[in-house]
Parts: structure tokens; sequence; C-alpha cells
């Protein structure tokens, strides 16, 4: 089958890829922010050399491009990605250190290619087609093994000087508290993930973690409920000095841990509430969890495409 159109008429589709811990998700992303077709590859351990990680997103979009005529291809990454959207300057799971990625893989594939860090996509695709549409000042803070952030002003992602802002999982919530991978204490995502949340429930006696424990906190266990309770309160007073510092209209919580839904939002408005400065006296945002779910980083990293 011959794809449709020609690269670079206006007619081309546009690819957004995802690059996870463990895959690596190309998809065309359609109307209304549709993922049309996909190709899914498995990351690789993140000892592996930058060039072997190309080629598996090369090969994923390749593929597409057998059945779309690809207009162009945007990154999303799960890194430091520097201000210019063109080399990621660290990665956590992946051996990518100040790494050119924008240039090497555009060279790969003969396509322009943008790189984003991936809570900034996943914002920006918020924004086009979810939750955030319309509005005009964002906090978004994504919920997964660590925690990852993005942010919106005046409608346009903020990124900051290096292209590094909203790395919110790092912000010290507990002098000397728990060690953290960055090398710091007392970092919030210890007291805010799905790998606290997954502590705080061994420590009580479960060994449940991921969605074996949501469903035992909707099934009203009692262990797993103080686990989502005890993270939501961590969620709530971390956001509580995020709405401090940029006094957002919305507040977004997406990531893997999200899915749980209220079970974590209303103790987090809660905490929120009480911890706020000037509560009462000032209009609060709305705390909303994000709509596109596993899918927002890839299809926010196609739709900055066409910035």
């Amino acid at each position: 089958m011959s794809p449709a159109g020609t690269p670079g008429d206006g007619t081309g589709v546009r690819v957004g890829v995802d690059i996870g811990g463990t895959k690596i998700l190309a998809g065309v992303v359609g109307s209304e922010g549709r993922v049309v077709d996909s190709e899914g590859r498995e990351t690789p351990h993140r000892t592996a050399p930058a060039d072997v990680v190309e080629g598996l997103i090369a090969d994923a979009v390749a593929a597409l491009q057998h059945r779309h005529a690809v207009e162009a291809v945007g990154i999303a990454a799960a890194g430091f990605v520097d201000a210019a959207g063109s080399r990621v300057m660290f990665a956590p799971h992946l051996s990518w250190r100040d790494e050119p990625l924008r240039d090497r893989l555009g060279a790969r594939l003969g396509l322009p290619v943008t790189v984003a860090n991936d809570a900034n996509a996943a914002l920006w695709a918020e924004h086009v087609h979810g939750r955030a549409r319309g509005a005009r000042d964002v906090v978004m803070v994504t919920l997964g093994t660590g925690i990852g952030g993005a942010l919106m002003i005046d409608g346009r992602l903020h990124v900051g000087r290096n292209g590094m802002a909203g790395e919110f999982g790092h912000i010290r919530v507990v002098p000397d508290g728990r060690p953290c991978e960055c090398g710091h204490t007392g970092c919030w995502e210890q007291y805010c993930s799905g790998k606290a949340l997954a502590r705080f429930a061994a420590d009580a006696g479960s060994p449940l973690s991921g969605p074996a424990l949501t469903e035992a906190a909707e099934r009203r266990d009692p262990v797993a409920r103080g686990a989502y309770l005890e993270v939501g309160r961590w969620l709530g007073t971390g956001l509580a000095d995020l709405v401090a510092g940029f006094d957002p209209e919305l507040v977004l919580v997406g990531g893997g841990v999200s899915a749980a839904g209220e079970l974590l939002l209303e103790p987090a408005r809660r905490a929120l509430h009480e911890a706020l400065v000037g509560s009462g006296h000032r209009s609060e945002p709305e705390l909303s969890v994000a709509t596109l779910g596993p899918y927002a980083g890839l299809v926010g990293a196609a739709e900055l495409t066409r910035l």
C-alpha cells in the first residue's frame, strides 16, 4: 500500500514518539488527538549506546512511513531537554548525556524532528485536545515511578533558561528526609509517587502495588486506602507550594498513579486547601486528573511539531 500524500507538501501526518522506561511507542496522531496507528519497540537497557536507542526509534517511525506520508516527528523524552529542543542533556533511564537527538534522528529519518520533555509534551496535549483546553495558566504534575512536571504561563509552555523548568519531584519537602536517586534527601517524589505509594502500603503490611493496590483501595481495603490517603496528603501539600509560587487557574495530575482518580485527589484537595497561603482569601485552582492518559506524551510531541 502506498502512503497517501507526499512528505513536505502539507498533506502528510505527524508522528509522536514517547520514550518510556520499558517501551518506545510511536504513533500517528489524527484529528482531536486520536492515535490512529502505532508501532512499539522495547526500550533497551539504560546502558545501551545512544545510537541503539535512536535506531529503535527510527525503525518504529520507518514502519509507520510505509503506511503513511509522515510530515514530521516529535519526540517526548523522559529527561532534561535543552531550551532549544535540540539535545537531551540527561536521561535517567537511558545513556543519553548531552545527546544531539534532534539532528541525529533527523538525519536518519530525513524528516524534521522536534524534541521535548515528556511532561511538557503531555501538558501541550492537554492544552490542545484535553482538560487544559482554553486555560492560560496551568501547573501539571505527572505521577509515575517518580514525579515530573510542566508549566504553562499565559498559554505558552514555560521551559526556563536551560529548558529544565518543572522538575518538581526534586523539590525538598523534608529536610534530611528519605534519600533520593538524585543524590539529595527529602525530595517530594520520595513521598508522593508510585514508589512512595508501594512503600507506604508495604510499611503497613501489604505486598500490593500498581493496579492491584488501586483495586484493593476501591474495595475499601483499609491498608490500600491508607496508602492513597498518605500519598494524596503529600500531593496536596506539595501542590500548595506550587500554587503559591505560580497562582495557576488549573492544576492537572497525570501519569499512571493518577488513574486512581478521587482516591488520590480527594485527600489532595483537603491538604492543598489547608496548606495554601491565603486560603479562604483567594480563588483556589481547580484540581483535576488529566484526560489523555498514557498517550498524552506521544500526542503532545506530535502537536509540538506544528509550532
